[in-house]
């Protein structure tokens, strides 16, 4: 086994461009990844050349421009800091592709067989998949690995694929006589990872793609359209419970004293005991104050943001520079492993 002890610590993680970010994203990775720019260095990657594996060509070459920029814009709104992070998109640095191609050599097709996310994104003509939605797992892999990585912010649907990057960085490592060249990256949950649900049906993840904006917050949101959103959230009958235990079976209230717990920095039990008994008409009320205290600034200052595209283009250009000082050395002791140069 790779030992971690003999890497610096470092962490990567990204987001494809596709969609507009929302309060899963924030609550889910956003708010983590600021803590952990505190402890670690950290590079936060809008990895574009994933965005690419949905369908694509040349009607969504713009749209595709300016979602890069507005995720970009989502992260340092909602508190990365590039003077402390490199902040850069994938496409800018060509060794993720460069990598990526000498790993799908390593990884083996039955490992990516079992990955779940091919599975339910093909449905059921998986022959009309992209390559690149198959390999996805793999270019995740080079992504992380062409850094040395050591620690990546995943929820639970990024699990599986996490794990096929520490099965390829130990088949490398194994296949070239290179122990330890590779670190076997960790999974990080900080704190408590909040897994928000749809606010139309507490059973489903909240998501980019699901087909009713009332499902979920965006972090493009202003005030009026996040307290509406909040109001209009499915709830049961019943009032809140007087415990944490009152929420099994109730999906809906679950989600939302969930978000509230997050949103404010407390457990799920003090949210229980402070709204026990009352209705969720009050309850809302206050989750609505909260959550346009805590997410209308975000909107506000991707919008100003958004109103100098030159200079988001300039934070990803440094950030590039940044990410190619750290990958190139790397990359050429990958093809010197290799046998690509001497």
């Amino acid at each position: 086994m790779t030992d971690l002890a003999k890497h610096p610590p470092l962490c990567f993680s990204g987001m494809q461009p596709t969609n507009t970010l929302h309060l899963g994203n924030y609550l889910g990775a956003l708010k983590n990844w600021v803590k952990l720019q505190e402890q670690m260095t950290c590079l936060y990657c809008v990895v574009d050349m994933h965005a690419l594996t949905q369908d694509s060509g040349y009607g969504q070459r713009e749209e595709l421009t300016r979602s890069i920029r507005e995720v970009t814009a989502a992260y340092i709104a909602s508190g990365v800091d590039p003077k402390r992070v490199i902040l850069f998109n994938q496409s800018r640095v060509p060794e993720h592709g460069e990598l990526a191609w000498i790993l799908n050599c390593v990884a083996r097709l039955g490992w990516l067989d079992r990955m779940t996310q091919f599975k339910e994104k093909s449905g059921k003509h998986k022959e009309r998949s992209s390559v690149g939605l198959y390999t996805y797992p793999v270019l995740m892999a080079a992504d992380i690995l062409l850094y040395k990585g050591t620690h990546v912010p995943v929820g639970e649907d990024q699990r599986q694929h996490l794990e096929l990057a520490r099965d390829v960085a130990q088949k490398f490592n194994n296949d070239f006589s290179a122990p330890d060249f590779f670190p076997l990256p960790e999974a990080v949950i900080t704190g408590t990872a909040t897994r928000v649900m749809s606010l139309r049906d507490g059973t489903k993840k909240m998501s980019k793609t699901d087909d009713s904006d009332l499902s979920r917050i965006n972090l493009t949101d202003d005030a009026d359209a996040i307290a509406q959103k909040v109001k209009k959230a499915k709830t049961d009958p019943a009032p809140l419970p007087e415990s944490a235990k009152g929420l099994e079976n109730r999906p809906e209230a679950a989600n939302l004293i969930n978000i509230y717990a997050a949103l404010a920095d407390q457990t799920r039990d003090h949210v229980v005991a402070e709204f026990a008994g009352k209705q969720f008409s009050a309850f809302k009320t206050a989750l609505a104050d909260l959550a346009v205290a805590k997410l209308a600034p975000i909107a506000t200052e991707m919008r100003r943001l958004m109103g100098d595209p030159a200079e988001i283009d300039r934070i990803l250009v440094s950030g590039a520079g940044k990410a190619r000082e750290l990958a190139a050395p790397i990359m050429d002791e990958v093809k010197r492993i290799v046998g690509f140069v001497a």
